[in-house]
C-alpha cells in the first residue's frame, strides 16, 4: 500500500490505531491494556474482573496525576473502548455464560508494537537479522531452483563446510559466540515470538468476521441450501488458500508436532541458563512461549469450529421444515383417501388391502454373487512389498465401553453427578490413551454428560516400556 496524503488522511480518520494513539488519554489506554492483555497473553476477560483491574489502575495513577485526572469510573471507560466509535475492545457474551466479557482487537496490538518501537532500547542487534535475510534468501533461491545440477552444487558446498567444520571440532578448534552474538540473537527471538502472538489475534479476528457474515447471510437467506453452502465454504476457501492462511496451517502443523515442542522446550530452558541471556533480565514467560501459542492458536480453532457448529444448526433447521413440509403434504394425501373412500370413482378404481402399494422393479433385483471366503495366512503381506507377523493383528488394544459404562453407573448411584477425575481417581486408567478416547466418546454420546472449557484437568498413566504419559482435558461432567 502506498502512503500517500488521500490514504493517510483516511487511515487517520478511520483507522482504530490511528484513534488510539491520538486519543486523550492514549498513555492510559495503551499501558492498561499491555499489562492486562499483551504481557499475560490474556484472550478474554470477564467484565467484573476487568473492571475491578481498571479500577486499581486508575487508583495508582491518581495518586501521582491527581483526583481528578480520570474522574470516571472504570466501567464508563470500558464502555467507552469498546463502542463502535473507538473499537479498541470487543464486547460481547461467550457461549456458556450470561457474563459479558472483553477481548482486545489485532490493530490495537499493531499500535502498542510501534510504541514498543519508540523505546529506546540498551542494545539493538543487526548481525542476526542480517543472517536472517541471507538465511532467507537462500532458502528462496534453493527452493525455486529447477536446475538439478544447481541444486547438487549447492548441496556440495553445504555438506563441504560441515565436513570442515567436523574437522575444526575434532582437533579442538570450536567456535564460540560471544555475549554480544548472543543478546543480538535473544533480542530478535523475543521480538518474533511476540509478534507471533500479536498474528493470532489477527486470524482470529479474520475468523470472526467470517463468522458473522455467515450468520447474516442465514439469517437472511432465502435461496436453496447449496447456494448458501457453495459461497461460505468458497469464503472459507479464499481465506484457508490465501497467503496468511497457508502461513498460519504450516505453522500450526508444525507447532503441533510433539517433537518440536520438546525440542523448542529443550532449546528454551538452555538458551535461559546462558550468562548472557540472563544480564538482558528477559521476561521469564518468553521461556514458555510456545505454550502461548498453543493457547492462542486453539482460541483461533474455537472460532473456526463456531463456524461449522452454525452451519450444522441451520441444516438441522432446514432438515426440520423439510421434513415438516413432507409430513403435510402425507398427511393431505390421506385425508384425500378418506374423502373419496364413501364416493368411490367407476369400476376402474382398484382396492388394496395394504396401506401403501409395493413396487418391484426386475432391474432392482441383485445378480447371484459367489460369497467371499477370507484365508488368513501366517504371514501378512503389505503393499511396499514387506512382511509383518499376523500375530500384530491380535495385539490390538481393545476397550470394553460396557465396562467403562458400568463404572460410570456405579459412581453414579451415590451421587448425582460425577467428574471424569474422580472416576480416573477411584479407576486408574489401565490401557492409556484409549480408554481415556473411549470416556470421554461416551461423554459425547450421553446427552446428560457436560464438557467445563473454562476447567481443565490433568491425567498421567505408565505405558508397558514403562514411560510415563499424560494428557490435558477439559472438565467432564456425568450426570443421574
Amino acid at each position: 500500500m502506498a502512503l500517500d496524503y488521500s490514504t493517510l488522511k483516511t487511515l487517520r480518520k478511520n483507522h482504530p490505531a490511528w484513534k488510539l494513539l491520538v486519543a486523550d488519554h492514549s498513555p492510559l489506554i495503551a499501558g492498561f491494556v499491555h499489562k492486562i492483555f499483551i504481557a499475560p497473553n490474556r484472550r478474554r476477560m470477564g467484565q467484573a474482573d476487568l473492571a475491578s483491574a481498571l479500577e486499581d489502575y486508575l487508583f495508582t495513577l491518581r495518586e501521582t496525576e491527581g483526583q481528578d485526572a480520570f474522574p470516571r469510573r472504570a466501567e464508563a471507560y470500558l464502555d467507552e473502548w469498546a463502542s463502535q466509535e473507538k473499537g479498541w475492545l470487543r464486547k460481547f457474551y461467550p457461549q456458556g455464560s450470561d457474563e459479558v466479557h472483553y477481548d482486545l482487537m489485532p490493530w490495537v496490538e499493531k499500535a502498542l508494537a510501534w510504541l514498543e518501537n519508540l523505546v529506546q532500547s540498551p542494545f539493538i542487534g543487526t548481525e542476526s537479522r542480517l543472517m536472517t535475510i541471507f538465511d532467507l534468501l537462500h532458502q528462496m533461491v534453493q527452493g525455486t531452483e529447477l536446475d538439478a545440477r544447481s541444486r547438487i552444487q549447492s548441496l556440495e558446498r553445504q555438506k563441504a563446510e560441515i565436513d570442515a567444520q567436523l574437522a575444526r571440532v575434532r582437533e579442538g578448534h570450536m567456535d564460540m559466540l560471544d555475549d554480544t552474538a548472543l543478546k543480538d540473537r535473544f533480542l530478535l527471538i523475543n521480538k518474533t515470538a511476540r509478534e507471533l502472538l500479536g498474528d493470532f489475534r489477527e486470524v482470529e479476528y479474520n475468523f470472526r468476521r467470517l463468522d458473522q457474515k455467515t450468520r447474516e447471510q442465514i439469517a437472511l437467506w432465502e435461496g436453496s441450501k447449496g447456494t448458501l453452502l457453495e459461497n461460505f465454504f468458497g469464503e472459507r476457501d479464499v481465506i484457508a488458500e490465501s497467503d496468511q492462511g497457508k502461513s498460519f496451517n504450516a505453522f500450526w502443523d508444525l507447532l503441533m508436532s510433539p517433537t518440536r515442542q520438546d525440542e523448542l522446550s529443550t532449546l528454551l530452558h538452555k538458551v535461559f541458563e546462558l550468562g548472557a541471556v540472563k544480564e538482558l533480565s528477559p521476561d521469564m514467560r518468553l521461556k514458555r512461549i510456545h505454550y502461548d501459542w498453543l493457547e492462542a492458536g486453539e482460541q483461533t480453532q474455537r472460532t473456526v469450529a463456531k463456524l461449522s457448529g452454525q452451519l450444522r444448526r441451520y441444516l438441522d433447521d432446514q432438515a426440520f421444515l423439510e421434513n415438516r413440509r413432507i409430513m403435510q403434504v402425507i398427511q393431505s394425501i390421506e385425508s384425500q383417501g378418506v374423502q373419496i373412500k364413501n364416493n368411490l370413482p367407476g369400476n376402474d378404481f382398484m382396492t388394496i388391502d395394504e396401506s401403501s402399494p409395493g413396487v418391484w422393479l426386475p432391474m432392482e433385483r441383485p445378480l447371484y454373487t459367489f460369497p467371499v471366503k477370507p484365508v488368513i495366512e501366517e504371514i501378512v503381506s503389505l503393499g511396499d512389498g514387506s512382511d509383518i507377523p499376523s500375530d500384530i493383528l491380535h495385539a490390538a488394544v481393545f476397550v470394553d465401553r460396557l465396562k467403562l459404562k458400568g463404572i460410570i453407573r456405579n459412581c453414579l448411584q451415590t451421587q448425582d453427578q460425577v467428574t471424569l477425575e474422580q472416576i480416573l481417581e477411584a479407576h486408574p486408567l489401565e490401557q492409556g490413551l484409549a480408554e481415556l478416547v473411549t470416556y470421554l466418546s461416551l461423554a459425547g454420546d450421553d446427552e446428560k454428560a457436560l464438557f467445563d472449557e473454562s476447567r481443565n484437568h490433568r491425567v498421567s498413566w505408565t505405558d508397558k516400556r514403562g514411560v510415563t504419559r499424560g494428557a490435558q482435558f477439559c472438565a467432564v461432567i456425568f450426570n443421574r
